[in-house]
Formats: structure tokens, C-alpha cells, sequence
């Protein structure tokens, strides 16, 4: 029976090893960085920041386009303004809402780019 693990062939050096661990992000990063992408996982807030890729909008639009109430797209928006992935801004009365910048938008963008290649299998 073949083992799964690499102890019978050394792919990497010690010093290759420690170089790596050392790249990787301190654990408040890798907190961050989770959230981040914990962010993504609700359907609801995705849906909020696919259609944020679109144009800036307001709240009760979201709400119409996703097709939840108001009051849960607030719900929403505070969570992802905390996580910095949304901002928003005041016009009167109305706030309108937008991704908070273009690394957001790039991240959204690759990943849905990634899924359409593995679906027709290019890539």
C-alpha cells in the first residue's frame, strides 16, 4: 500500500521549509484574511457584492434585485462595510452603496472566472 506522504522521498530542504513558514501572514492576518473570505459565504451578502460589481446602488434597489427585504440588505451592508468590502456614500437621504475598492472587485472577478473555466473545462 503506497503512503500519501513524502518521508520516503525529501522534496524540500529544512531551510526551504522555514522559508516558506516564514512568508506566510502572522495569525491576526490569517484572521483577516479568513473573514475576508467568510464574507463570501453567505448567499445573501455574495449576491449584495455581485451586484455591487455592477454600478453603485442603494439600498432598496439591492433589495429589489436580490429579492430580500430592505431591512436584511442593511443587515448586510453593516457586515460588509466592517469588513471593509463595501463603502458607502450619502445623497440626501439615500445612501448609496459600492464596492470599497478595485481589489475587491478583481478578487470577485477572478474567482468568477475561475468557475467558468473549470465548467467548459478550459484551464
Amino acid at each position: 500500500m503506497k503512503s500519501n506522504d513524502c518521508s520516503t522521498e525529501k522534496v524540500s530542504t529544512e531551510g526551504e521549509i522555514e522559508e516558506i513558514r516564514s512568508r506566510l501572514p502572522d495569525e491576526r492576518k490569517l484572521q483577516d484574511l479568513a473573514a475576508f473570505y467568510a464574507a463570501f459565504s453567505d448567499p445573501t451578502r455574495l449576491k449584495i457584492v455581485l451586484a455591487l460589481m455592477e454600478r453603485e446602488l442603494c439600498n432598496f434597489d439591492i433589495a429589489k434585485i436580490i429579492g430580500a427585504t430592505p431591512s436584511a440588505v442593511s443587515h448586510q451592508l453593516r457586515l460588509l462595510r466592517s469588513m471593509r468590502l463595501v463603502r458607502f456614500r450619502r445623497k440626501g437621504r439615500k445612501v448609496f452603496y459600492a464596492l470599497d475598492d478595485q481589489h475587491v472587485y478583481s478578487i470577485l472577478e477572478l474567482a468568477i472566472l475561475h468557475f467558468k473555466e473549470e465548467k467548459t473545462g478550459n484551464g
